[in-house]
């Protein structure tokens, strides 16, 4: 059965939060955990709205913190779906921070998040293909294979020399 396509803007969402004392460790910036936690649900959201089904996190790629989000500063989490394999999903995820009193916003994370489409009973359950129509997207789509292969051989799930994709990166052989 053919499941239609969709395009990445079809599964952009956005969550914004206002970072207050119960979310922040003693320098008064946001715990690590509950951005990550924020994240995830951003992520899944927009990987719910790709595939329309329940969705559970698989993996989280590299999430490193640039600069610290502070007590009162609002947080806006931008994810969407940047390819679609058979039943996972790679979902692309930015986080901005803003000082609304001193009109400043600055980029402090970025993430890749898979999460697998599965029915009532747990079973993985296949999603529609992705259509990337912007360069960032095209961009994003195109890299996705290679970050999957390495997320899979990290998880013990592909060996080295079954990984084309990332093996062409380093092949110095003319063609």
């Amino acid at each position: 059965m053919a499941l239609n396509k969709k395009k990445a803007s079809e599964s952009l969402t956005t969550m914004t939060e206002l970072v207050l004392p119960n979310d922040t460790n003693t320098l008064n910036n946001l715990m690590g955990g509950h951005l990550m936690y924020l994240m995830d649900i951003c992520g899944a959201i927009a990987a719910q709205k790709h595939s329309n089904r329940i969705v559970v996190t698989a993996s989280v790629d590299n999430i490193s913190f640039k600069e610290p989000i502070a007590l009162g500063d609002v947080v806006t989490i931008k994810a969407h779906v940047s390819r679609a394999f058979n039943s996972s999903m790679e979902v692309y995820l930015e986080v901005t921070a803003g000082n609304i009193p001193q009109g400043t916003m600055r980029e402090t994370n970025k993430a890749f998040l898979t999460f697998v489409a599965v029915d009532q009973s747990g079973n993985t359950i296949m999603v529609p293909e992705l259509v990337p129509e912007t360069e960032k997207e095209i961009a994003l789509f195109d890299g996705a294979l290679r970050r999957r292969q390495l997320r899979l051989i990290l998880a013990g799930k592909m060996k080295p020399n079954d990984a084309t994709e990332l093996k062409s990166l380093f092949d110095s052989s003319p063609n």
